[in-house]
């Protein structure tokens, strides 16, 4: 039944319904629908991408804080079980141990199981899948709960294990913002955009790390470092909005649970804001980053070298093929019997959970000067007023336990890095850090009791700014950031220590970046992961080398006359998926690109009388002779060639190309002949032989 429609009074408008006309209020419903309309127009003149963003680090936020508040539970529950057992040391160990390889066991066997993309920080095949590379179902979104489950137990094993969140979680984001991309494309019906996705996916990464951190500015730049080596400043404003999204509400919602008053810095420090340090303490700033610089060299040498000799071992190999769970459980057992708090953990803080270490270690009074003349004991329990405790033994004093500590921890991380299970390794690097510059700061304060004159004016030593300033230095040498530096002024709140900071910082850089590839490199190394290696210091001997000293010459061209015959036997007996199309057999002249399987495809659908040396009955004459030109005017698609590379081309010039575009090969041409072609292969071999270049016969 139709419905009934009529005319308001003195209306020459359209008929409206009935059930309108006379329904409660229906000039008042009439303006509400009315300003709905319009300002539906207004929110989707905008553009969808704010909206995208913005959900991206709402979500991201409300599943980083969840974790963190489930994590903080299970933690919680650990140390109760820990104080509950009584006083029989065996009950304690097996508390202490047992927990800890549970769920390193349950993490590694459970993600692996579902997808082995889960394992490890995801920062490196980030990295590679941004440079163009596709990495199959790297981003599936069933490898998202793998992920969180994963990560989750690694995280609750504490300092135990000694490992963080920021590099899984920003493969975490990555999915999301993958998975609403689809979502997105199909609801709206467009095609798929590969450089838009790509920016999306740099936008998420911002994300990821903003929302472990609470760090929106730091996060968008260190997320451009580690994960970029070219960035258009154009897409900056899509990592920012999304990153200030996602921090935003992850400290309110901090505030939302009675964590915080209102919305602050994670780690809240006291420095000095009127003299925060002497001018003569810049030697010593810079002194401090050239000493975590080389303190990174080695230990990125020893990490790399530890994951490729756990690949090539017999017995590790196959364990780690095999039981991936049982070498997990094994590991944390070691771990977890080295930081057992009565024994050999008493002397390296173990008690202390990963914020309490930074918390602990920024603080700015001199732990030296204060127990120069009193002994306090070491508590029976963890005292939350004064964790200070936790780094001093009256047989080792501040400076053994520090010492031993960084010892300890520097191979217990390498040991901890071949699990595979998710896991963070920039949050363990940055306390290690902290510990270095807290080490210095204590000897500096004890050389220098009452400060070190300036002007006339004496103020005492902050160890806790050489803490700050030894974490960023050393986290910023082994992932070679720069924004390291602003990470630390916002995990603190306080920025008084800016210049001496950001001075040890590059410091740290120049040392690190001349003799050792970062961490996330060293790792796509040590996986063999296909990624394009920078060209080291630019020598000056790079620079005579061209394009046609390492191009290949042997490429496969298809001539526009060529014979079907001759096209079938070049298509069966090869495998590259894009051919090189020219003008003629004799020419050469390159005139565009053919894909194999569109090619193969338009072969198969041709009709049998275009079969090469098909007779047709009844005739004397065989079949005219086909061509290719034939099969690209029945509708063969070919792509143009809108850039090429000249054999006098620099390998600079090539490796900017390949770089910025995010190619994967290029034809050479000469006088528009074909001539070679350059892909990842040859010019990463080319790259590798200026690095290393071979020995003299």
């Amino acid at each position: 039944m139709e419905e009934l429609v009529g005319l308001r009074e003195g209306s020459t408008g359209k008929p409206v319904s009935l059930p309108e006309l006379w329904g409660p209020c229906p000039r008042i419903c009439q303006g509400i629908r009315g300003g709905l309309e319009w300002l539906k127009q207004r929110l989707f003149r905008v553009g969808e991408d704010w909206y995208f963003l913005a959900a991206l680090g709402v979500l991201m936020a409300l599943i980083s804080y969840a974790m963190n508040f489930a994590i903080g539970r299970v933690v919680r529950a650990h140390q109760w079980l820990y104080r509950e057992v009584g006083d029989s040391h065996l009950l304690r160990y097996l508390s202490w141990a047992v927990y800890p390889v549970a769920l390193l066991s349950f993490s590694s066997g459970f993600s692996q199981s579902i997808t082995p993309f889960s394992g490890g920080s995801g920062l490196p095949e980030l990295k590679t899948m941004l440079s163009g590379v596709v990495l199959e179902n790297y981003l599936d979104i069933k490898n998202f709960g793998a992920k969180v489950a994963g990560l989750s137990c690694t995280l609750a094993t504490g300092s135990t294990i000694f490992l963080g969140k920021v590099g899984p979680f920003t493969h975490l984001s990555v999915m999301i913002a993958a998975y609403l991309g689809r979502v997105r494309t199909t609801a709206i019906g467009e095609s798929e955009n590969k450089r838009k996705e790509i920016e999306m996916l740099t936008a998420a990464a911002a994300v990821g790390v903003a929302t472990v951190f609470a760090a929106p500015f730091s996060g968008v730049l260190f997320s451009i470092e580690v994960t970029s080596s070219h960035f258009s400043v154009w897409n900056y404003w899509r990592g920012f909005f999304a990153a200030t999204c996602g921090a935003f509400t992850f400290r309110l919602l901090a505030v939302f649970n009675s964590e915080q008053e209102t919305i602050t810095s994670i780690y809240k420090t006291r420095f000095r804001v009127d003299v925060p340090f002497d001018l003569p303490e810049i030697f010593f700033f810079v002194a401090l980053g050239a000493i975590c610089g080389v303190l990174s060299c080695a230990y990125l040498f020893c990490q790399r070298n530890f994951l490729r000799f756990m690949k090539t071992n017999r017995f590790t190999s196959k364990l780690l093929a095999t039981s991936k769970p049982l070498y997990a459980a094994l590991a944390a057992l070691i771990l977890a019997s080295i930081t057992y708090p009565p024994g050999v953990g008493r002397f390296m803080a173990s008690r202390l959970s990963m914020g309490q270490h930074l918390a602990s270690l920024f603080d700015n009074n001199s732990w030296a000067l204060m127990t120069r003349n009193s002994s306090p004991p070491w508590p029976a329990e963890l005292d939350p007023q004064n964790l200070w405790f936790e780094w001093y033994h009256p047989r080792f004093t501040i400076f053994g336990t520090l010492a031993f500590f960084l010892v300890m921890k520097f191979w217990m991380l390498i040991l901890a890095t071949t699990i595979p299970m998710p896991a963070g390794y920039f949050m363990p690097i940055f306390i290690i850090g902290a510990a270095i510059g807290r080490l210095l700061g204590e000897a500096l304060s004890v050389a220098f009791p009452e400060g070190i004159v300036s002007g006339g004016v004496v103020n005492p030593i902050m160890p806790g700014g050489y803490a700050l300033a030894g974490a960023a230095a050393f986290s910023g040498a082994v992932t070679q950031t720069i924004s390291t530096a602003l990470l630390a002024f916002e995990l603190t709140g306080q920025i008084v220590h800016a210049l001496p900071v950001l001075m040890a910082v590059l410091a740290a850089n120049v040392i690190s970046q001349n003799f050792q590839p970062s961490f996330y490199n060293g790792t796509i190394m040590a996986k063999k992961l296909p990624y394009l290696p920078r060209i080291r210091s630019r020598k000056i001997g790079s620079y005579p080398v061209i394009v046609e000293h390492f191009m290949n010459t042997s490429i496969t061209t298809l001539a526009k006359d060529m014979p079907l015959e001759e096209v079938l036997k070049v298509v069966t007996s090869t495998d590259v998926t894009r051919y090189a199309l020219v003008e003629s057999a004799e020419s050469q002249i390159l005139v565009g690109t053919v894909e194999r399987t569109q090619l193969v495809q338009a072969l198969q659908a041709e009709p049998a009388s275009w079969t090469p040396g098909q007779q047709v009955p009844h005739r004397l004459a065989p079949v005219p002779q086909y061509c290719l030109q034939d099969i690209l005017a029945g509708g063969c698609p070919t792509q143009p060639v809108t850039l090429k590379l000249s054999p006098e081309t620099s390998i600079h010039q090539t490796h900017s190309l390949f770089d910025l575009l995010n190619l994967q090969l290029l034809f050479v041409t000469s006088q528009g002949r074909a001539v070679g072609s350059v892909s990842w292969v040859e010019l990463k071999k080319a790259i590798s032989t200026l690095i290393n270049p071979p020995a003299p016969k």
